[in-house]
């Protein structure tokens, strides 16, 4: 449905003040498309709008807005609603709420809740961000080994309108360690006087409350799994985290990458991941883009210097200045290419740092494969342009640039990895201003080494 058409409805019933036809209308629709609407209702109709529909759509539409909108309406409403609300709400999108909100309010929010949504959200926000205890949800599903399947299937028809989802049931013991899971699937389709413990899955697949929410995400999509289970330090079951969330989790590491890659100081500003570019401020989009910037500056100053350095040698052949651009982009183009294919190998556990030596020795045969078709491509105009010697500089360059730039590109990601940090740091401006120094000294080094009779005669 068209989103002019979902607004122009609903302020028409709240301007006419229709409550029941704005509750019926609000019902048929996706919450998702409402929570899209939201921002451009007006503070009063917002506020109108969550208080016909009731704490519990509300709750809905609250857990899919942006954490922006989310902390706007959050701001606007009275304590009362707000704890009714965020009670409502899937745990973990009411805990990154929670975390949110200021000290003082949270406060008096969880004096307003019961003690169990207080002691989830305490107990759920208490997990490091970026781990994977700081994004699963208690909202799951547990069986015991000795139930039978009829016994199970009906406690899952009690429990199931409160849980995140039941397609995988998680078998707990008595101390809540994890024993198995076993599918919705094959609890419908087993004879009802079964035992569970029969029918589960033992040595299920799980993630530790303290694992890195990447590490959890190439599980799920390693092993096509809906949800997977999470223990903390007691080996107890604590929670699952689901695909959504995983799915969100991607996104927002995806899009820290390319920021990265661009050179972009994402830690500085953990929500660039969701700012609108029609939206951010001047200065924020300034600031994230302005230090890398600088160090690059400086860094090409080390270029100036070599060619400064053979100045004699561009004396001597001034055809030389008309294929610098060229050579020096060459290798940066190459390091870039091979960085973009590591950083994503490292990315989805394609390679590791093991892995390092075999790749380092199949890089090294295709990038001077590349680079010897480029020069031979490049010396046809060398000897147009300058001559033999020329070419023959060119073309050895060529080879030499594309060489070093793609051992760069393709290194520099393990070797952050090796340091504890995000390959994805090895971005493309870093990656082609070292290939700028290189490409500089190779040239005019190689240049000298060819021409130095020519060198000596100008002399």
């Amino acid at each position: 449905m068209k989103k002019p058409y979902i607004f122009q409805a609903v302020q028409k019933f709240l301007t006419e003040n229709r409550e029941p036809e704005t509750r019926e209308y609000c019902r048929s629709l996706h919450p998702e498309d409402l929570a899209a609407l939201l921002p451009d209702l007006t503070t009063e109709e917002q506020l109108r709008l969550l208080e016909i529909i009731g704490h519990d759509a509300a709750a809905d539409i609250l857990s899919r807005s942006t954490a922006d909108d989310q902390d706007r309406i959050a701001a606007m409403l009275p304590d009362s609603d707000l704890a009714a609300i965020i009670t409502a709400m899937p745990s973990d999108d009411r805990v990154d709420l929670f975390k949110r909100l200021p000290e003082e309010r949270g406060e008096k929010l969880l004096g307003l809740m019961a003690r169990t949504e207080r002691e989830d959200i305490r107990k759920l926000g208490s997990y490091k961000e970026g781990t994977a205890g700081s994004i699963m949800s208690s909202d799951y599903a547990t069986l015991t080994p000795e139930l039978t399947v009829q016994q199970a299937l009906e406690k899952l028809r009690l429990e199931a309108p409160d849980k995140e989802t039941i397609y995988s049931v998680y078998i707990i013991d008595s101390q809540r360690r994890l024993q198995g899971v076993v599918s919705l699937r094959n609890l419908i389709t087993s004879r009802s006087g079964a035992l569970v413990k029969d029918i589960m899955l033992t040595n299920p697949i799980f993630a530790r409350a303290d694992d890195d929410q990447e590490e959890v995400a190439t599980k799920l999509n390693r092993y096509d799994l809906l949800a997977i289970p999470v223990i903390n330090g007691n080996e107890a079951l604590a929670g699952i985290v689901t695909f959504d969330d995983i799915h969100d989790v991607m996104i927002e590491e995806t899009t820290e990458d390319f920021h990265r890659m661009g050179g972009l100081a994402h830690k500085a500003s953990p929500d660039l991941a969701n700012i609108n570019m029609l939206d951010a401020g001047w200065w924020l989009l300034i600031s994230k883009r302005l230090p890398w910037l600088l160090l690059l500056v400086f860094m090409n100053i080390f270029s100036g210097a070599g060619i400064a350095h053979f100045e004699g040698t561009i004396e001597a052949a001034v055809a030389l200045v008309f294929f610098l651009p060229l050579l020096i982009d060459s290798g940066g183009n190459a390091g870039s290419q091979a960085a973009t294919l590591m950083v994503r190998a490292l990315a989805t556990g394609k390679a590791q740092l093991k892995d390092w030596f075999a790749l380092l020795r199949k890089e090294i045969f295709i990038s001077a494969t590349l680079g010897l078709v480029m020069g031979l491509a490049v010396s046809a105009i060398g000897i147009f342009r300058g001559g033999p010697e020329i070419a023959v500089v060119v073309a050895l360059t060529m080879v030499c640039t594309v060489l070093f730039g793609s051992l760069v590109g393709m290194s520099l990601p393990f070797i952050l990895s090796k340091l504890k940090m995000d390959p994805a740091t090895a971005s493309a401006p870093l990656i082609t201003s070292i290939a700028d120094i290189g490409g500089v000294l190779i040239y005019f080094s190689i240049a000298t080494y060819v021409l130095r009779d020519m060198i000596a005669l100008a002399g």
